[in-house]
């Protein structure tokens, strides 16, 4: 039987960097000979995917009310833990993926003002007891994480989601959630720089992996 793989989470606020590196950690792994399932929340499933569309592309055309935001969030999120990282974890396979458990807490608890406390306890039913190994949680200023954003859209031509287009204030608020998070579960959610250079992001993170899972 295979031993049990890894689940590693990458988290932070709009522009920290995170999707960058949980694409760079996974190239590491291959290479370093293990399989790997990267994924992204909500998502990573047909049904996932349907309802990221609710949740970040306005395809529902009507303002959701924070509950059931965040109820679609932990929907997708226990499909995605029964069809997909249960049986990779089961197989020995590594998990990588783009936010998890710790974004609901931080953007519907913190950022929308749902109770913090029933968050995370609804977030527990969703995911019934399975914690991330390690969650990298890739810290920036609100401010110089929009300028990343701005840089990015127009490289690519597009426009701000439905959370990237939420006020100041919010976006403080998730900031803040997030560290609160970290200083709560300190053995879990590990805290560096994400306003540096992406190089040295990934080398360091790549380090701290390699280390605390003997690679």
């Amino acid at each position: 039987m295979n031993a049990r793989g890894r689940f590693i989470s990458m988290e932070g606020p709009e522009g920290s960097g995170k999707t960058t590196q949980c694409a760079r950690l996974a190239r590491r792994l291959l290479a370093a000979g293990r399989e790997v399932v990267a994924l992204r929340e909500p998502g990573g499933t047909p049904l996932g995917e349907a309802i990221r569309s609710l949740l970040q592309h306005d395809a529902a055309g009507e303002r959701m009310a924070p509950e059931a935001e965040t109820l679609l969030f932990l929907a997708s999120r226990a499909h995605l833990l029964g069809q997909v990282v249960r049986p990779a974890l089961e197989r020995g396979a590594w998990v990588v993926c783009d936010r998890f458990f710790d974004s609901t807490i931080a953007y519907q608890g913190y950022g929308r003002g749902c109770d913090v406390e029933e968050v995370i306890r609804v977030n527990e039913f969703a995911v019934g007891g399975l914690r991330p190994d390690l969650t990298v949680l890739l810290d920036i200023d609100v401010a110089a994480g929009f300028d990343r954003l701005a840089g990015r859209n127009a490289s690519a031509g597009t426009g701000n989601d439905r959370f990237e287009r939420e006020d100041r204030g919010f976006h403080e608020r998730v900031r803040a959630g997030y560290l609160e998070l970290a200083r709560r579960w300190p053995e879990r959610i590990w805290t560096i720089n994400g306003s540096r250079d992406a190089d040295a992001l990934e080398r360091d993170i790549w380090s701290r992996v390699a280390h605390e899972f003997g690679i």
